[in-house]
């Protein structure tokens, strides 16, 4: 699997090609700002390019802007961002492509190897990976006008884990239910979100961007 990193601390951006290389990923580019950033995945279209919200010049959104900049040139192009803090917008401009394929990381998951590198094949594959520290400040935003206003508490608690890139049996698992019930709750939620039949997986990727891009 192919991947393009952009972060510019030399300590962390060496240890993400470490960790990355040591579990089969092939680091095609690594680079530290955000205008080499932009030809570098045009130029090598990654299988998930792993980017710094904030990279050089401006320490701002730099890597944010390159990476949307890289999806509407490439289209569907897997992006995994990593962020120090919570920033609902950038989120929100993230997915505003749509499609899937993107996740946003806070900094302090890649701790936790198993988890970091599940989210990064799991964007590879076209899915999504939301922080759950995000997904909380998310949910804090009212939705009534919105589609998503339809869904009852416990719906939406399982769009929330869903948007984590949680399978059915992991959602029956956090809520001490079964998986037959979260099947429920999942269709329930596809019907409210007015989601044709279609593929399940397809299903979830669009659920959790509406469900996101409401926010």
């Amino acid at each position: 699997m192919r991947v393009v990193i952009a972060e510019d601390h030399a300590l962390l951006r060496d240890g993400l090609i470490r960790l990355l290389e040591a579990h089969d990923f092939e680091v095609v580019e690594a680079v530290d700002n955000g205008p080499r950033l932009v030809p570098a995945l045009v130029q090598h279209r990654p299988d998930v390019a792993v980017v710094d919200v904030r990279l050089p010049p401006t320490f701002t959104d730099e890597g944010l802007k390159a990476a949307i900049e890289a999806r509407r040139q490439v289209p569907g192009l897997p992006v995994l961002v990593l962020s120090q803090y919570v920033e609902q917008l950038y989120a929100r401009e993230l997915l505003t492509g749509g499609g899937g394929a993107v996740g946003y990381l806070l900094k302090d998951r890649v701790s936790n190897v198993a988890e970091f590198l599940d989210s990064v094949r799991r964007v590879a594959g076209g899915g999504t990976a939301m922080d759950p520290d995000v997904i909380g400040q998310l949910l804090a935003r009212n939705t009534r006008d919105e589609p998503i206003g339809r869904l009852t508490p416990r719906e939406s608690e399982v769009l929330g884990l869903m948007a984590e890139g949680r399978s059915n049996a992991a959602i029956a698992s956090a809520l001490f239910v079964t998986e037959k019930a979260v099947s429920k709750h999942t269709n329930n939620i596809f019907a409210k979100l007015d989601l044709p039949p279609s593929e399940d997986d397809n299903r979830r990727v669009m659920a959790v961007l509406t469900y996101l891009s409401s926010r």
